[in-house]
């Protein structure tokens, strides 16, 4: 409640993430929900509301979903880089993948990129719209966001993301996301010792027919 907002900003940077030192999650999570909650509503500077919007995240009180999608459409690119942020940490809920996909077409690169890893890596949904929104990344100027679409094509066994994968994966040097998210679409559990990308689009080929 400082009125100096940096001072805002390093509250909710400590509630945020309060005991994690010693445990897995938050040591006061009500209570710090509660907290960064109120602040989140009431925050008008730009540094304590992004810092409260990445401690909502940390926390992962879904009750904060509701509080957090609103800002997607924020036109601060770092405002809108801490909800794809936060709202990752709940890629399960329909509300907070809504509001993902839309930041998968982001004018900012951090910004795809997270949403986009929310979406595709960290949770268990699957709809057309969550697959178009990652074919859509596959020719993504940012090399990390196309990476990430491949992973989540790859969990969600989509096909068309074969071609863009098997033109990575006899590139000379290729990319460990790039070897997992040929491993995913194998059935594979994680990567096979001694086995290059070569190997992986031989083993793509022989079973999709490519």
């Amino acid at each position: 409640t400082s009125r100096n907002p940096l001072e805002r900003a390093r509250g909710a940077d400590v509630l945020a993430q309060l005991g994690t030192t010693e445990h897995l999650s938050n040591a006061y999570p009500q209570e710090s929900f509660v907290v960064i909650s109120a602040l989140v509503q009431a925050e008008r500077e730009p540094i304590p509301l992004r810092a409260a919007i990445h401690a909502l995240g940390h926390i992962g009180n879904p009750l904060a979903v509701p509080l957090l999608a609103p800002y997607r459409t924020d036109s601060d690119p770092e405002i809108r880089f801490a909800i794809a942020c936060a709202l990752g940490k709940f890629p399960d809920d329909p509300v907070a993948v809504e509001a993902l996909l839309p930041l998968t077409r982001d004018a900012d690169d951090d910004v795809r990129d997270w949403a986009t890893f929310g979406i595709g890596a960290l949770g268990k949904l699957d709809s057309g719209d969550i697959r178009d929104a990652l074919v859509s990344r596959l020719n993504d100027s940012f090399e990390d966001v196309r990476q990430e679409a491949m992973v989540g094509l790859a969990r969600l066994k989509d096909e068309r993301v074969l071609p863009s994968l098997l033109i990575d994966l006899e590139r000379p040097a290729v990319a460990d996301i790039i070897i997992d998210a040929a491993a995913e679409m194998l059935g594979k559990q994680g990567c096979v010792v001694g086995l290059k990308g070569k190997d992986y689009a031989e083993a793509l080929r022989e079973r999709f027919g490519r």
